[in-house]
């Protein structure tokens, strides 16, 4: 499965601070009919991202009923990608 959504970017200022975007509901719900075939752990659906050119593998995490895309720091800097910034997110879902 291959989905494309754009989402503004937040930080989550927790112990271990990190970066996400929100996926909308309808992409949700999409991915809600596969997770049960991928999911491992806690929920989590492996994927593969990419923002502008930067491509790498993670997962969605499960939060509030959806997903979030975890940004690494690397990817924010090579994608010059800040706090409120609104971004294209190709998400594949790995089987």
């Amino acid at each position: 499965m291959e989905l494309e959504l754009r989402g503004e970017v937040w930080s989550w200022r927790g112990p271990a601070p990190h970066h996400f975007v929100t996926v909308p509901p309808e992409e949700c719900a999409d991915l809600d009919a596969v997770a049960p075939l991928v999911s491992y752990g806690w929920g989590m659906v492996p994927v593969t991202v990419t923002i502008g050119a930067t491509t790498w593998p993670t997962s969605l995490w499960p939060k509030d009923g959806g997903y979030v895309v975890p940004l690494k720091a690397a990817v924010r800097r090579a994608e010059g990608v800040e706090v409120g910034d609104t971004v294209t997110v190709r998400l594949v879902v790995s089987t």
